[in-house]
């Protein structure tokens, strides 16, 4: 007989990542911790994932400060948060020593567990990860990016979830950042995964595609321990299952669980004041359940800001073409699964395929996969573009890790941040590591007389349309963060265009 299922709550972090391009603010969270913390959810995701840049570069926030603030005001329910690997929470590879200064500073700010995942699954980019965590005496949680293609087996991700608890892992994830996930799917996966391991199972899916309580139901039956939901409005639609609404999916199960519905509509009442004043970060198209994610296996709330991105470029019309486009460009890849950052890679060059022709146009970030930058892909990648790529660039593939080929950077980044006056600690290493600009500014701001309050953050300008004469001054980069600002040149004048982030 399995013991009641737990419930992990997401509102801190996916909830409003998945809704609401990041942007809730401090502020607007702390209200909310201690009535979380009451609740006895079985951990609350606050701080990884977007969030640490958002916090920066919109938030006029520094993130472990958040971090330290929430484990203050919810200081009985585990922290959570959301780890790339060796990319810690930006687009390429780390040295090792970074990585492991990231994580002792995340685990001394009040991160309990650390939700470990590599785009690709590729194993190699987590153990850096994973033994740092077990270092600082913290809950590692391997993840296994769910998707589906030829090479995608059941089998191939019970594999995985083994040779996680090999690695020192305390417990797995399904981690179904698309919302493809179907509940027999789900059944057998969890079941094997349980039957292979000795370790905890937690199923995270998104309601995209309008599958999630059946899958989490399927999950439950199989004896999975946690499954995550959020609160609403930050919930349903690209984020996680409401906790209400799937409370009432398990009525009468004989592994329900309880949560004050009080406490429940207290909470509600407060996010949806939270999510009426980030309604210019919001979008109805998010709330629904959109089907077409299970053709083309691209996350939900990147389906809402690639029209966004489309119609700013005039090609509002392509839309379905470049959503035809992307499972070309991902088997093409060696069936990559579709998250941060590799779904933000395929939608680029989808994109740039039906602009300018198929491969006439190869992103940076595009030939890093191809080359072995990011890992060791699912499949072969396709010979065609493997040799295209090789003459664009003059490179072989790599077959080891990209992090073997980097040298230590810790003692450079406290010398370089010396001669800024800038503070030196492990946090500001790590963070100015990632994102330099960003947490220069931060400090110049901090500095000055006068500072705009977070909460008062604004949207990003729309960028302007972009003709068909536009030159593409600058792709994705190939081994250092990849920006969400792309520079184009229109007609000789220079400007940016936004992209948001979604996993």
């Amino acid at each position: 007989m399995f013991a009641p299922i737990v419930f992990n709550n997401t509102v801190l972090r996916d909830g409003h990542q998945s809704l609401a391009a990041t942007r809730m603010t401090t502020a607007q969270m702390l209200p909310a911790a201690p009535l979380l913390d009451g609740l006895g959810f079985g951990g609350l995701e606050t701080w990884g994932g977007a969030t640490i840049d958002s916090c920066l570069r919109f938030l006029n926030e520094n993130p472990f400060d958040r971090l330290r603030a929430l484990k203050k005001a919810a200081p009985k329910t585990p922290q959570l948060m959301l780890l790339r690997g060796q990319n810690i929470v930006q687009y390429t590879s780390f040295p090792d020593d970074v990585v492991e200064a990231f994580v002792k500073a995340t685990a001394e700010a009040g991160c309990d567990v650390f939700r470990i995942f590599d785009a690709l699954n590729d194993l190699r980019n987590l153990q850096t990860a994973i033994k740092a965590v077990k270092a600082s005496k913290k809950h590692a949680r391997g993840e296994v990016c769910y998707t589906t293609s030829p090479v995608h087996t059941i089998e191939a991700f019970i594999k995985m979830g083994v040779e996680l608890e090999k690695m020192g892992c305390d417990s797995i994830a399904i981690k179904d950042m698309s919302g493809v996930l179907a509940p027999r799917i789900a059944f057998e996966l969890v079941s094997g995964l349980k039957r292979k391991t000795g370790l905890p199972v937690t199923v995270h899916t998104h309601d995209t595609a309008g599958l999630a309580t059946a899958t989490y139901l399927a999950a439950v039956d199989a004896g999975a321990d946690a499954i995550e939901t959020s609160i609403a409005p930050f919930a349903n639609g690209t984020a996680q299952p409401d906790t209400i609404r799937m409370m009432a999916v398990l009525e009468n199960h004989p592994r329900r669980v309880q949560y004050d519905p009080a406490v429940l509509m207290k909470l509600r009442e407060h996010f949806t004041e939270v999510y009426s004043q980030l309604s210019k970060f919001t979008s109805h198209a998010n709330e629904r359940v959109d089907s077409d994610t299970l053709c083309y296996q691209v996350p939900g709330g990147m389906l809402s800001n690639f029209r966004t991105q489309l119609k700013e470029q005039n090609m509002a019309d392509k839309f379905d073409a470049v959503m035809r486009e992307v499972p070309v460009v991902r088997e093409a890849l060696g069936w990559i699964p579709l998250v941060t950052p590799t779904s933000q890679i395929v939608g680029t060059q989808a994109m740039f395929n039906v602009k300018f022709g198929r491969w006439k146009n190869i992103s940076q970030a595009t030939s890093d996969i191809v080359l072995g930058k990011y890992g060791r892909t699912p499949g072969p990648v396709s010979p065609e573009l493997l040799e295209l790529v090789k003459k664009n660039t003059g490179q072989k593939p790599i077959e080891c890790r990209l992090a073997d080929n980097l040298q230590p950077r810790m003692a450079k980044l406290r010398e370089d941040l010396a001669k800024a006056n800038l503070p030196t600690n492990d946090e500001a290493c790590v963070l100015y590591a990632m994102f330099p600009h960003e947490f220069t500014a931060l400090h110049q701001k901090a500095a000055a007389p006068t500072a705009a309050p977070a909460a008062t953050a604004s949207a990003p300008k729309p960028a302007q349309a972009v003709p068909e004469s536009v030159h593409l001054a600058s792709a994705l980069p190939a081994v250092g963060k990849m920006p969400n600002k792309f520079a184009i040149t229109v007609e000789g004048r220079r400007s940016t265009v936004t992209v948001e982030e979604i996993e």
